[in-house]
């Protein structure tokens, strides 16, 4: 208290100044109309820049929630999207019957590898959140890969930048089907192998999932063509895919479960006996 009074006095002077400048400063804008509107027109711009900038670092702040909140419309404007694919491509459906053949879970990803010949990420979604192997795993831009093995509260994905990978995919212009590959080259490269060569094969058409297994829905995107060569018999092509997704930089994934897969490999199983 004592600092106080002592800080006063030593700057009576001035603080009385400041007093009677404050006054001053109140009267004319009390009194005249032009300097009120000038000073409200001021407080607003200030109020304004204070409020804006105090919403800036809230919207910061509040990212992680709305990337929450985004993932998840992305899962269900995904699995709304498989399934009215699947209706409509399969005209024998039952529309009574009310089930959806697809559905989608929104996980993260704790490690990835893509620069060994045998590359796995690994997510944080297992058992507990009722992921099975063979569940297919795709980001907003295109595949990633398959799951391959599950914990309790994670699971490992058997990336397409993996020599074991084989995935069914097709030319979308064309709807011939081939198997993609990995050959271990290049982390933006994967090969499309065993396509007809009557199959009208251009640099830059998509390549996209062929839907011919309980895995990944038909039509899915993988990548572009970047070149082709017809094999040494001279029946087939392989062609040189670059990847719409960059597999070096995964976050959020997409996991998609067939629901009706069980049924599906039992009966294959079953035909094959």
């Amino acid at each position: 208290m004592q600092q106080i009074i002592n800080f006063v006095i030593r700057n009576k002077t001035f603080l009385l100044f400041l007093f009677l400048f404050s006054i001053a400063l109140a009267l004319t804008i009390q009194s005249h109309s032009y300097h009120r509107s000038k000073f409200i027109n001021s407080a607003n711009g200030i109020t304004g820049g204070v409020y804006s900038f105090s919403n800036s670092v809230d919207k910061y702040f509040g990212l992680e929630k709305e990337n929450e909140l985004l993932s998840e419309e992305n899962k269900r404007l995904r699995e709304a999207l498989f399934n009215l694919n699947s209706s409509v491509n399969n005209s024998f459906i039952d529309t009574s019957y009310s089930d959806q053949t697809y559905r989608v879970i929104t996980a993260e990803v704790y490690k990835n590898s893509y620069s060994l010949t045998n590359n796995y990420l690994t997510i944080n979604k297992g058992k507990n959140d009722s992921i099975k192997q063979d569940f297919g795993v795709i980001t907003s831009k295109g595949i990633v890969g398959i799951i391959d093995n599950t914990s309790g509260n994670y699971a490992t994905v058997l990336s397409i930048l993996n020599k074991k990978s084989r995935i069914n995919a097709k030319l979308k212009a064309s709807n011939h089907i081939g198997s993609l590959i990995w050959n271990g080259d290049s982390p933006e490269i994967v090969q499309l192998i065993d396509v007809s060569k009557f199959a009208p094969v251009k640099v830059g058409d998509t390549i996209v999932t062929g839907g011919q297994s309980a895995i990944f829905p038909k039509g899915i995107g993988i990548g572009s063509i970047d070149s082709f060569e017809t094999d040494i018999s001279g029946d087939t092509y392989t062609i040189q895919v670059r990847l719409f997704n960059d597999m070096t930089n995964i976050g959020t994934i997409y996991i998609i479960e067939h629901q009706d897969r069980a049924e599906i490999i039992d009966l294959e199983n079953s035909n094959n006996e």
